[in-house]
This record gives structure tokens, sequence and C-alpha cells, in this order.
């Protein structure tokens, strides 16, 4: 994605970096407080996702078509261990570590689409994105 915002997460403080930038692009497009909150927390649960497995990595906001329509992307990207079994690390309930199970199943409900890239050993790459809402 070109002219993305980067924001490095490496450390517990990056996910609350990661989420304010969410939250100033989603509102400077014009979404509404609910649906700037549901990104925020969407942006939350997958940058925790980072810390807690990975170690390290990146949120990258941007704005780009989507479904014919503009939409903000965010992209998590890690080099970490992978997902082995993504449609199970999409249940509601799931973890693989010490955490709810909230983090994906929890950012899917609260996007528009979420998709997970994955492979053992080397990294995930999380995509969701929100539509902009249409002008009256």
């Amino acid at each position: 994605m070109g002219g993305d915002l980067v924001v490095a997460v490496n450390i517990s403080d990056d996910i609350v970096a990661a989420r304010q930038a969410g939250r100033e692009l989603a509102t400077d497009l014009g979404f509404s407080l609910t649906d700037v909150t549901m990104i925020a927390t969407a942006i939350s649960e997958i940058a925790r996702n980072i810390t807690s497995y990975a170690g390290t990595g990146e949120i990258r906001l941007a704005v780009a078509d989507r479904e014919g329509r503009k939409a903000l992307i965010v992209e998590a990207i890690d080099d970490g261990p992978g997902i082995a079994d993504i449609p199970r690390a999409l249940e509601d309930g799931y973890s693989s570590g010490m955490g709810l199970g909230l983090g994906l199943p929890g950012a899917r409900r609260l996007m528009d689409h979420l998709e997970v890239r994955s492979e053992v050993g080397h990294g995930t790459v999380v995509e969701m994105w929100k539509l902009v809402p249409q002008v009256a």
C-alpha cells in the first residue's frame, strides 16, 4: 500500500500509538464516533497479537479502494512464528497462548473485512478494512 502510515509495534506502549493513529485517520475520514471506536479497538487487538506472539512487527494504515469504495485499510505485519491453523485462530474463544481468544475474531466482528495470511516460521499478515461512510 503506497502512502502508508506505519507504526512500529515492539512494546505495549506501541499498541496505544497504533490505536491513536487509527483513531485520528478514521476521524479525518468522517467515520462516526462508534465506528472510530470499533476501528481503534480492532487495531488494539491485532497490535496486541504482535506483542504477545511475534514480539515485534508493525501496523500500517492507509486509504485504498476495496469493494468499489474507499476504505480505511489496516495491516498488521510480523515475522513471528506464524499461525498453523488460521480457521481455528478465527474461532471465538480459541487461543494458542494465555489470551482470551478475542483478538482475531473480535477484530473481524468490528471491521467490514478481515483476512489472515500466515506461514509457520515466517510470520503473519492480517489485513482488515472498514468502508468509508458515503457522504450524504
